[in-house]
């Protein structure tokens, strides 16, 4: 899109509309239409005999008239040129392969459709009720408005506003203005009065005048259609009809009586009073929030991309690559749909109600994220193509942006934040994608500046010099399975067996998380998986390297682990940790290794499904909750599998905490934060505990080894021992449950005589 994506000395082909210029065209477009619209009627004078309709300017003045297809038509080409200023600015970003294809085709067409039919905004009862009312309702009354003009312009054989037709009509407009101006003044209590927080802490006075004009053109057109139809009655016109207009007529029987002159003047006020709120919205259209009714729906289209939803944006081999520059530090290092991205930002807040770091009290507010690197693209217009300055965001006077950088304003605390559980991206109403900005920001900390927590270098150290972030001996990798019959593949091995097991790090050094592996291992052996697992030979993936922008750490672990796997001619991998799955099943394709990856919650949902894990005498005596794994969840939106394998032992009563699938609450460890200190505001393993502990659950199941480790250190830090809740991995409880049962099973299959009975 952007003119990043131009190749210099290239043979330049047919010139294609650029997309500001297909702003300007449009709006040019439109301000023509609306002109000649005005010019036509006064030429032809065509109009109907019918009693029941309306003349569009009935006793308005013809310089009214005139000066209303003058004014309506420039301020329709001014706003596509502020558009276009704005489209200028995204074409600072780099290439962002975006295109429409047959693949995606339905796919966008129905992200788009969610968009325009407030579906998303839905998520949110009442908000979304509240702004279906005021857009919905808008949308009718542009087409009532742009129904009357057709119906005006039309010969007097092809008019269609009479009768009951029009009375019709008149029902639709009153009823649509009704939804709509009462929508507004719910938006103003809401704002203003109800004041929630994710909007109070962000209300600006762009807000005000927006709601202000928008409760304006509503209650003018009551009003000027109030003294319309008192004006017409009182100089002697049967309207009858008009008692359709249920809003309308009932305020011109306030005013009957009045002189008809009286009446007129009031009546030419009004609509006077009407254009010209209509006037401001077009003037503020462009240069406030309002412009989301255009980006927002755009935004939504272009969501789908060419990478999975889990994996982070490719990069060359840092080894070879002639770059000088990695990561984002200015706009231009951003794509161009990520700085469209902050024109489609409504500013609604709900990424930052749910973001983990923000709730804890971190620096983080993902919000502002996008609304900071909106000023300083605004502020820095002058690098846009034609320097052209873009319209103001509404930006604090004390706020100063001196120089094109996205560091002006967002700072490294507010990037270590993240924990990367991409709670904001999900329930993001217009799809903004927030971290992929945040960790684009990261790796230019790292990379670059080498800003990052000194804690996480430790952990670099370790990945680099050990192969793994616990600084453990790679020769241990494998003690975990000493007394089980496990296959350990000697290094280049060719691979025979079905899967293979990818352990991971915690699964392999942690000891909490090598009761999982055990629990894993004995589990497959019963339900008869051929596996082997490499041992020594496997390395750190490299997720915590690259989700803390060491792109160069990354690469240097997951190069060779590709090529030994392909060299092994692996195919199929199992593993217990989702960031190992996310990243072998979502990233290592961008180094070549391309591999069917399967998380062992999706395997033993699998395997108790087909029989081959027989759970039917598998029972606990509790209470469990789940807790959502946000790089299984929201990363890789597998939520039903552990679900299901919980539900499948008998006697347990499943209970859900209120933070749950995609809305579920991150155990605080994402995004490399397991390796560093905690030291501002609440711990989040803290708060996720606390919740889990509400539920009176008397196990937590989890499905990643950071949630074990962070909601069991949580659950005990509120003084809760493993005899009142028992945290552990789902592969922990379904081995209990199946061992518990067959030990059942056994003590009712004993004689009588050995049986044990309690007094």
């Amino acid at each position: 899109m952007g003119t990043h994506a131009e190749t210099p000395g290239a043979p330049s082909g047919p010139r294609r509309l650029k997309p500001y210029q297909l702003s300007i065209a449009i709006g040019s477009f439109m301000a023509v239409f609306i002109a000649v619209s005005g010019v036509l009627p006064l030429i032809t004078e065509w109009h109907t005999d019918s009693p029941i309709h309306r003349e569009v300017f009935g006793g308005i003045p013809g310089p009214l008239k005139l000066a209303f297809y003058t004014v309506i038509p420039v301020l329709v080409l001014w706003g596509s040129f502020r558009f276009a200023d704005r489209i200028r600015n995204w074409e600072r970003g780099a290439p962002d392969r975006r295109l429409t294809t047959a693949k995606n085709a339905k796919r966008r067409l129905a992200d788009f459709r969610a968009g325009v039919y407030m579906r998303t905004l839905l998520r949110d009862s009442a908000a979304g009720l509240m702004h279906s009312m005021i857009y919905f309702g808008f949308l009718v009354l542009l087409g009532v408005t742009t129904v009357l003009e057709i119906d005006h312009q039309v010969p007097e054989s092809l008019k269609f506003l009479h009768g009951d037709v029009y009375r019709g009509y008149v029902l639709v407009g009153d009823l649509a203005g009704l939804v709509f101006t009462a929508g507004v003044v719910w938006a103003i209590v809401r704002r203003y009065v109800q004041r929630p927080y994710r909007i109070r802490i962000k209300s600006k006075p762009e807000h005000a005048v927006i709601l202000v004009t928008l409760l304006a053109i509503g209650l003018t057109g009551f009003g000027s259609e109030m003294f319309r139809i008192a004006e017409s009655s009182a100089s002697g016109t049967n309207m009858d009809h008009e008692k359709w207009s249920f809003i309308g007529y009932p305020l011109a029987q306030t005013v009957d009586g009045l002189a008809p002159r009286t009446l007129e003047l009031w009546h030419q006020g009004w609509w006077i009073a009407h254009v010209l709120t209509f006037v401001v919205f077009l003037a503020i259209l462009p240069i406030t929030m309002l412009r989301h009714i255009f980006t927002s729906p755009l935004n939504m289209y272009l969501r789908d991309r060419e990478r999975p939803k889990g994996a982070m944006k490719a990069m060359p081999n840092l080894t070879e690559t002639a770059l000088e520059s990695f990561g984002a530090s200015v706009v231009e290092d951003f794509t161009w749909k990520q700085l469209l991205d902050t024109d489609a930002c409504t500013m609604c807040g709900r990424c930052t109600s749910v973001c983990p770091a923000h709730a804890t009290g971190k620096p983080l507010d993902p919000r502002e994220i996008v609304l900071k690197t909106g000023e300083v693209m605004a502020a820095t217009a002058a690098h846009a193509p034609g320097g052209k300055v873009s319209p103001p965001l509404g930006t604090d006077s004390e706020i100063t942006i001196g120089a094109n950088s996205l560091f002006e304003r967002i700072t490294a605390e507010e990037i270590w934040s993240c924990t990367s559980c991409k709670a904001c991206d999900e329930i993001c109403p217009v799809n903004i994608e927030i971290l992929d900005k945040i960790l684009d920001m990261r790796r230019y900390l790292s990379l670059m500046e080498s800003n990052f927590p000194a804690e996480l270098g430790n952990a670099y150290r370790a990945m680099e010099n050990q192969g793994n972030p616990w600084g453990m001996n790679q020769g241990d990798r494998a003690a975990w399975a000493k007394d089980l019959d496990v296959t350990v593949l000697d290094p280049g091995s060719p691979l025979t067996h079905e899967y293979l097991y990818w352990v991971g790090c915690a699964g392999s050094f942690d000891d909490k998380n090598k009761k999982v592996t055990q629990a894993m291992a004995k589990l497959l052996k019963r339900a008869g998986i051929d596996v082997a697992i490499l041992g020594p030979s496997e390395m750190c993936t490299g997720d915590s390297a690259r989700r803390s922008g060491n792109e160069y750490l990354f690469q240097m672990l997951a190069t060779p682990n590709v090529e030994m796997l392909n060299g092994m001619g692996v195919r199929k991998i199992i593993t217990q940790c989702p960031h190992c799955f996310n990243t072998l099943k979502n990233e290592y394709p961008q180094l070549g290794g391309n591999y069917e990856v399967v998380h062992h919650t999706q395997l033993l949902e699998d395997l108790i499904a087909s029989g081959r894990l027989d759970m039917s005498n598998a029972s606990l005596d509790d209470r469990i909750t789940y807790h959502d794994s946000c790089y299984l969840g929201r990363h890789n939106d597998v939520y039903l599998a552990p679900r299901k394998v919980v539900g499948s032992i008998k006697g347990i009563q499943v209970v859900e905490m209120p933070r749950n699938g995609t809305k579920g609450m991150c155990c605080g460890a994402g995004g490399a934060r397991m390796w560093m200190e905690e030291n501002v505001g609440v711990k989040v393993n803290d708060e996720r505990a606390r919740e889990a502990i509400a539920t009176g659950a008397t196990r937590v199941a989890t499905a990643c080894p950071f949630c074990y480790i962070m909601l069991d250190d949580g659950v005990k830090g509120a003084g809760k021992d493993e005899s009142q809740v028992k945290v552990g991995d789902i592969a922990i409880h379904v081995l209990e449950a199946i061992e518990n049962g067959e030990r059942s099973a056994s003590a009712l299959a004993a004689p009588l005589s050995q049986r044990k009975f309690s007094k």
